[in-house]
């Protein structure tokens, strides 16, 4: 089974929470667990969340795209903006670093999201912005007893 959708939404703060349950409304033809499924939303809350704060400065005239296929049992998820890109990808995976130190964050939640998914992929390019892809094999129900 192979499923698509796509949706763009302007980097505003509360649109977090609508990704969020987009994505997590698509995943569920997978039949996810309900820890599957937040650990689904709490990775797509951190990267909508970055793409706002720190791609776009929260800009909210410009737009966050995402992205969700499902391919058997593994849903992707690709979150991107095209704001102001990360300078150091390796140095902005370290679990405290952000790009906003005057904000009461406690880094860009990388760390979080390689915690909740099976894999991320980073790319970016200084002043054109940010595309992180995010993985997760949801091990069915169906498979259960």
């Amino acid at each position: 089974m192979k499923n698509y959708m796509e949706i763009s939404f302007l980097a505003k703060s509360e649109n977090e929470s609508f990704a969020r349950v987009v994505v997590a409304s698509f995943a569920s033809q997978l039949d996810p667990t309900i820890d599957e499924i937040a650990d689904i939303k709490t990775a797509v809350s951190e990267a909508v969340t970055n793409a706002i704060i720190h791609g776009y400065d929260e800009d909210e005239t410009k737009f966050v795209y995402l992205t969700s296929e499902i391919d058997e049992d593994t849903i992707k998820v690709v979150i991107e903006d095209k704001g102001n890109g990360i300078k150091d990808v390796n140095i902005a995976k370290q679990p405290l670093y952000t790009s906003k130190p005057e904000l009461e964050r406690s880094g860009m939640g990388f760390t979080v999201m390689e915690t909740f998914m099976d894999s991320i992929e980073i790319s970016s390019i200084l002043g054109e912005g940010t595309k992180l892809v995010m993985k997760k094999t949801i091990k069915s129900n169906k498979n259960k007893d």
